[in-house]
């Protein structure tokens, strides 16, 4: 009996470590990334925004999106029906198309960061009618989370490494992958190099540069949508995969050593694809819940 139950409990932790090892570890922009994105978008939205964003809030948020920006990883384990939904991955080109990249490890349609995105933004347009099915507010999580993730380029990186996931690097000393490189550790030598380890001396870096300098003049671009049906995030994916491309991927490969010369070319690129990220997740917050702003995100 004892053999017997050594047994299943050998083919117990088998099983466990196949499912592991056949579901992709996808990580997202780190916390620091997502609270960044989601603080920009605080400083972009309307005070009728703000009102019904805060409305939709959990309590714990303390009446702040970017209290909670991070749900949606916290909660994808419990939750593993979401995991696909954080990326998109192409077949190892730098161009993205929705009908031939959108689906999960099943092949259902629609399972990606931009059908997420989409699918999110569609049920807060239901706030307001009180027949709705939706938890409005694990919608709005979602969305400022999926928002995020698709500015990330190896978010919408090539599958046979799973966004850079697979491709070993030493970030300086540190043994680490592509992935997390962009997803935390640019941002962790950011602020330990530029921002005197202060979140928010970046964040606030990041502001100026929308309002005063270098991006002034293209926030209205990364503001405008005009699809009909849906939101543009097929277009931000398609950007993210470009971006990759050009500068993540560029010029790495196994077992590569990144220091100051990467770091200090990538560097702008990802602080400019978190200031797209929060605005234009303003935007749409905007677009759903004021009226003044319906051109940001269209529907029929």
């Amino acid at each position: 009996m004892k053999m017997m139950g050594f047994l299943k409990f050998l083919l117990g932790l088998s099983l466990m470590i196949t499912i592991m090892v056949s579901t992709p570890v996808v990580e997202a922009w780190g916390k620091e990334g997502h609270f960044m994105v989601c603080k920009i978008a605080e400083q972009y939205l309307t005070e009728n925004t703000s009102r019904v964003v805060k409305e939709l809030l959990p309590e714990s948020a303390g009446g702040e999106l970017a209290e909670v920006c991070s749900w949606a990883d916290k909660v994808r384990f419990r939750m593993r029906w979401t995991s696909p939904l954080h990326y998109v991955n192409t077949p190892g080109v730098c161009t993205f198309k929705y009908s031939r990249d959108c689906f999960n490890s099943q092949g259902v349609k629609d399972m990606c960061v931009v059908g997420a995105i989409n699918n999110y933004t569609a049920q807060l347009q239901s706030y307001g009618d009180s027949s709705t099915a939706y938890d409005l507010t694990q919608s709005l999580m979602f969305l400022a989370h999926f928002v995020g993730d698709v500015h990330q380029p190896l978010h919408a990186g090539f599958k046979d490494d799973e966004g850079g996931n697979t491709i070993v690097v030493h970030w300086y000393r540190r043994k680490t992958n592509l992935h997390h490189v962009w997803d935390v550790n640019m941002i962790e030598t950011a602020m330990s190099d530029y921002y005197n380890k202060d979140l928010n001396v970046m964040i606030d870096s990041i502001l100026k540069k929308i309002d005063q300098k270098e991006w002034s003049d293209e926030v209205n671009k990364w503001e405008t949508c005009r699809r009909k049906t849906s939101t543009c995030a097929t277009n931000y994916a398609t950007e993210s995969t470009s971006i990759a491309c050009e500068y993540a991927y560029k010029d790495v490969e196994q077992d590569s050593v990144l220091t100051d010369e990467y770091f200090d070319s990538r560097l702008p690129v990802l602080e400019k694809r978190i200031a797209q990220g929060g605005v234009r997740l303003a935007a749409i917050l905007n677009g759903l819940f004021d009226s003044s702003f319906s051109d940001s995100v269209k529907t029929e």
